[in-house]
């Protein structure tokens, strides 16, 4: 396959230098790999034999990072309780009832939404994760695969360190890197200390990271101190938690000046979801502390029943808008901060910025073109003291103004279609297994309600 040039009116390459070519360009090998970034003409000039593709009222950028999510069916079906009575009430009774089908068509539902709004990395903690990679594998994106552990008999209805290993055996490093396993734990909670010391002894054996939830709710702090006389993330510490090759913490919204200080010191990358620290009402994380202590902190959606989509733009503005309104300071997380979160520093999260996150010679082609011939981008303005492009990028655009989605060099997505598999075939088999999991899972809360402290559902 010949070499690419992807020639836009407008580069915003992600880079620290937050450089925006006018008429650049974008030069992909045929190894799927970035060869140069430059003035669109001289990179045509100096590679006649590339194949050109013009990209008239459009942008390239980066591809966005999702730090945090979990494939699923219950989207506009959980609504309305605080983390975890919703927990109680809706998740954990569909994790004990869902089937490998059932998990597979949600990642693939999951993945096509996500590449189509411009997303070309997602960290998925899900379960039955083979069928998540292929998913992934079939789709293109690139994915860091999470699977959903949790070791304690009162949680024996997830995943466990053994199916997580057999992931890591079958699946790590398949597709060309494109596809990683991680090792994960629900939560410290879903788990005992033999669990944690084995995890991490996975993490370090196979050199992955470990994902897990930390301080995403009061009760979280509460509880943690209760068992351990200590806050989540110095049980982490203290546990041996914090010693995998790369740690990420999901949501990271009730932190002590102290815990910020050692997620710094240690290394370890924060999640943020601020739409569903808003929807399940856990808080706003205190983003603006984080990243002046030096923590890489990522963009998540979480799940599609705690945010209901899975659109990094709205992301991007939702958290800018959120840390704003935190401490009342209309300066706070910034476009150029915001965007940075949704890229680079995602990828450096999860210590992938040598591969991904940044438009820049020797990295992964993972890339979009986002339309700017909208409503949304209009005034357009890409240079001078003016310049609001990337305001209009984090408070304007929307996942659907993305055009195109390459991945390590292959277009998977292009003018707005999904190029590996049909649509409305992975919709129709969610709406036609969704049915028997609800069915299944109302039967669940009917029979062990009460021995659960649960209502059932009506």
């Amino acid at each position: 396959m010949p070499s690419q040039l992807l020639w836009a009116d407008h580069v915003l390459t992600g880079t620290d230098t937050r450089q925006i070519l006018v008429s650049g360009a974008v030069l992909v090998g045929n190894d799927g790999r970035i060869v140069e970034v430059g003035d669109g003409a001289t990179l045509q000039a100096r590679h006649p034999q590339a194949q050109v593709r013009r990209l008239h009222d459009h942008l390239l950028m980066p591809g966005l990072i999702n730090c945090h999510s979990h494939s699923g069916l219950l989207r506009g079906t959980a609504e309305g309780l605080p983390v975890w009575d919703w927990l109680q009430r809706f998740i954990d009774p569909m994790h004990r009832v869902l089937t490998p089908e059932e998990a597979e068509a949600a990642s693939w539902l999951c993945y096509a939404e996500s590449l189509l709004a411009g997303t070309t990395t997602t960290v998925d903690m899900w379960r039955f994760m083979e069928g998540s990679a292929r998913a992934a594998d079939t789709l293109g994106i690139r994915a860091v695969l999470v699977p959903y552990v949790a070791e304690h008999p009162d949680h024996d209805y997830f995943e466990t360190l053994d199916s997580n290993e057999r992931m890591l055996r079958s699946w790590h490093g398949r597709a060309d890197n494109r596809i990683q396993v991680w090792v994960g734990l629900e939560h410290m909670f879903y788990a005992t200390p033999d669990a944690w010391q084995r995890a991490v002894a996975m993490a370090r054996h196979y050199n992955v990271g470990l994902h897990t939830h930390s301080n995403e709710s009061r009760f979280d702090v509460e509880e943690t101190q209760r068992r351990y006389q200590c806050r989540p993330v110095e049980a982490l510490e203290r546990f041996g938690l914090l010693d995998a090759p790369q740690v990420l913490l999901a949501h990271g919204v009730w932190l002590s000046a102290a815990e910020i200080e050692l997620l710094a010191a240690r290394r370890v990358g924060i999640a943020h979801n601020p739409v569903s620290n808003m929807k399940l009402a856990s808080g706003a994380a205190p983003v603006l502390a984080l990243r002046a202590a030096g923590v890489a902190v990522g963009l998540g959606s979480d799940g599609e029943k705690e945010n209901n989509n899975l659109d990094l733009f709205e992301e991007m503005k939702v958290a800018s808008l959120l840390a704003k309104v935190t401490a009342l300071d209309a300066s706070a997380l910034d476009a150029w901060s915001v965007l940075d979160m949704a890229t680079l520093d995602g990828a450096r999260a999860l210590g992938l910025d040598k591969v991904t996150g940044s438009l820049v010679a020797g990295k992964q082609a993972d890339l979009i073109a986002v339309r700017t011939d909208t409503p949304r981008m209009t005034p357009l303005i890409g240079s001078g003291p003016d310049l609001n492009l990337h305001h209009n990028l984090v408070h304007a655009v929307r996942g659907g103004d993305v055009s195109l989605t390459m991945v390590a060099g292959r277009i998977v997505v292009d003018q707005g279609r999904l190029l590996s598999a049909e649509l409305k075939t992975l919709i129709d088999r969610v709406n036609a297994l969704v049915p028997g999991l609800f069915a299944r899972q109302a039967e669940w809360l009917r029979a062990n309600a009460v021995r659960h402290g649960l209502q059932a559902v009506d």
